[in-house]
């Protein structure tokens, strides 16, 4: 059996509270492995549906939102690195599969943590659970209800320990109806 060898963690940034608990989590393996982490942000936020957006925009006012987000993104992460350099920003111009296998095969990472904003939660147009059992890199995602809530798919299984998620009880990604979101997201709420 081979094992994975870990020189990067990649981050998709979210401005939300699960985003800040994978940004502390893929922090907390890059600092404890000492690891490159990389943080990618996208051009049109691949948790939002509509990805027309971008599309239809002139190459100026593109170049100008590129410009604004990632000032925008080096402010909100630039503080929450503290003293860790080893960090790099990374814009993915398409916000899907496609951007994050070609940076999978340019070794940017072999881990990527998402946040998991809230059950039945899509990226790229697809269930968010799915998109991680897709992936064939290790992939975690944090959330929705706490900072301790993990769901690894089956790469990351397979080396949870190097993962540092066994002081947390994590499940294996599975992708919920869109129903038992709903409930969960309900049952969620009674919590706030």
């Amino acid at each position: 059996m081979t094992t994975t060898s870990i020189n990067a963690v990649g981050f998709c940034a979210h401005y939300s509270k699960q985003g800040d608990w994978a940004f502390q989590r893929a922090l907390a393996l890059a600092r404890n492995r000492d690891l490159q982490m990389n943080i990618f942000h996208f051009v049109q936020d691949p948790y939002e549906q509509d990805t027309q957006e971008a599309r239809n925009l002139s190459k100026k006012d593109l170049d100008r939102i590129v410009v604004e987000r990632e000032k925008e993104l080096r402010l909100y992460y630039d503080d929450k690195l503290g003293d860790w350099l080893k960090a790099g920003f990374r814009l993915c111009e398409d916000n899907g599969w496609t951007e994050l296998h070609r940076c999978i095969c340019n070794r940017e990472f072999q881990v990527l943590i998402l946040p998991y904003p809230n059950y039945g939660s899509k990226f790229a147009g697809r269930l968010l659970t799915s998109f991680a059992n897709a992936m064939t890199c290790p992939t975690i995602l944090v959330g929705p209800t706490r900072p301790d809530e993990v769901y690894l798919n089956s790469p990351a299984v397979l080396m949870a320990d190097k993962l540092l998620v066994t002081d947390t009880a994590w499940s294996s990604v599975e992708a919920p109806s869109a129903a038992q979101g709903e409930i969960a997201n309900q049952n969620a709420k009674g919590l706030d």
